[in-house]
């Protein structure tokens, strides 16, 4: 396939009412009834796309038929709104990879952040605040099942008022995040029961838990009333979706639909082509 430049690239997109998809010709429509038809409803996180400036990376999701993005800051959710979409998931002080909810002596500036975020959000119309575990360093499992536990029932008044979801995130400490301690599904299940509301849910990345455990549709299958979110990347690398990697998306897609899942799939790849056309085939894919 003859080498296609960004510049080209963006241009076909506009073009276009919906978006591309990539084939062996070049750039295929993807026609934007057919994602709003399909059965899951996706977004993408920004991070992922970070040399694309944010109004021009908002303009170009939106013409692949998405309505949402993920993963933005507080001062982005507006923005946003600006162009059409809304933020699937925000950032609103939850902690970091390294230092989140498993250390009490994080937990009154966490919950104190989530207190002012979650209005913030609920005012935005965000309906999902990501946190983070944090390292173990050295803490058993169960130390840091009791300190997640207390931190978000600290939280649980304000998500539940505001009617924002509280999003425990699962990430791999085997290749991504050395010492990371929500690194299995098994680990954030038990927080969230522990925790038992409606308003305190995991986010189930498919990549990271592929990289940890594997036997990703059954998991999904058993534990979907615990997930209130997804995120897509091929494995191994966190790259695109395509025949390259371990998952059958398609496959995979089929299986969180049968759960009766009505949240958000995020795509949380980064791409190794051209960035819409990359993003434009993973939306195909998953568009079942």
């Amino acid at each position: 396939m003859a080498k296609v430049t960004r510049r080209e690239a963006i241009g076909a997109i506009g073009a276009a009412t919906v978006g591309v998809r990539v084939a062996a010709g070049g750039l295929v429509p993807l026609e934007a009834a057919t994602v709003a038809a399909g059965q899951l409803v996706q977004s993408v996180c920004r991070w992922c796309y970070q040399d694309i400036p944010l109004a021009d990376f908002f303009r170009q999701v939106g013409s692949l038929g998405l309505t949402a993005v993920d993963l933005l800051e507080r001062d982005e959710w507006v923005i946003a709104s600006d162009y059409g979409l809304s933020c699937s998931t925000g950032y609103g002080g939850g902690g970091t990879v390294k230092h989140g909810i498993n250390d009490r002596s994080n937990h009154d500036e966490i919950v104190s952040n989530l207190e002012e975020s979650l209005p913030r959000a609920a005012r935005a119309g965000v309906s999902q605040i990501i946190v983070f575990v944090g390292n173990r360093r050295g803490m058993s499992d169960v130390q840091g099942i009791d300190n997640c536990t207390a931190a978000l029932q600290r939280i649980v008044p304000a998500a539940e008022s505001e009617g924002v979801t509280v999003l425990v995130e699962l990430l791999n400490s085997r290749v991504n995040y050395p010492d990371y301690h929500g690194d299995r599904t098994a680990f954030g299940i038990e927080i969230i029961k522990r925790v038992g509301s409606p308003r305190v849910k995991l986010l189930y990345d498919i990549y990271h838990m592929q990289v940890m455990e594997g036997d990703i549709i059954r998991t999904i299958r058993e534990n979907s009333e615990y997930i209130g979110h997804y995120h897509t990347g091929g494995v191994p690398g966190r790259r695109e979706l395509g025949s390259d990697q371990e998952l059958n998306w398609p496959v995979v897609c089929r299986a969180i639909a049968e759960t009766g899942y009505q949240g958000y799939i995020a795509h949380e790849f980064v791409p190794t082509r051209e960035p819409m056309m990359s993003l434009g085939e993973a939306v195909r894919l998953c568009t079942v």
